[in-house]
């Protein structure tokens, strides 16, 4: 079990050194903000959404290496997909990291943030980026906030 702990920690220090999808979209329909005042994190999530389909994914801001390394893995495991099957990873994703089962099967490599479980402070961290592609996804106006 500690080797594949470490291995989740290797592949969220990796996204966060060289985050996945750093940019902006150049032809983003879709935006939104998001902010948690815990740590500091800040994200602005840009989608490009096509005939239901997102074309497109990317983020920028700051924040910590879980957060960074959430919103690089997101932005990658969402573009292809319909908004359906988006907004179902969405909610498969937030049980796993908040829910009593904290099953991580059925998330592909997104498993790797199982682990922060473990760390309830840290678990806004991880699902800001996906909180901010809800409301992307359903066109929110105001910023989105952990708190």
């Amino acid at each position: 079990m500690s080797d594949l702990r470490d291995l989740y920690q290797q592949v969220i220090l990796d996204h966060n050194r060289k985050p996945r999808n750093f940019r902006k979209v150049a032809a983003a329909n879709r935006t939104a903000e998001g902010y948690n005042p815990l740590c500091g994190d800040r994200i602005t999530l840009e989608l490009t959404v096509e005939d239901g389909v997102v074309k497109d994914a990317a983020f920028q801001g700051a924040g910590c290496a879980i957060s960074k390394a959430s919103a690089s893995m997101m932005t990658a495991s969402v573009i292809g997909k319909s908004e359906g099957e988006v907004n179902a990873l969405f909610h498969r994703v937030r049980e796993m990291l908040t829910g009593a089962n904290g099953a991580a099967a059925d998330v592909g490599k997104l498993a790797v943030f199982a682990g922060v479980r473990e760390f309830p402070s840290r678990i806004k961290c991880a699902t800001l980026a996906w909180h901010a592609l809800e409301a992307a996804l359903h066109g929110a106006a105001e910023p989105v906030s952990t708190e």
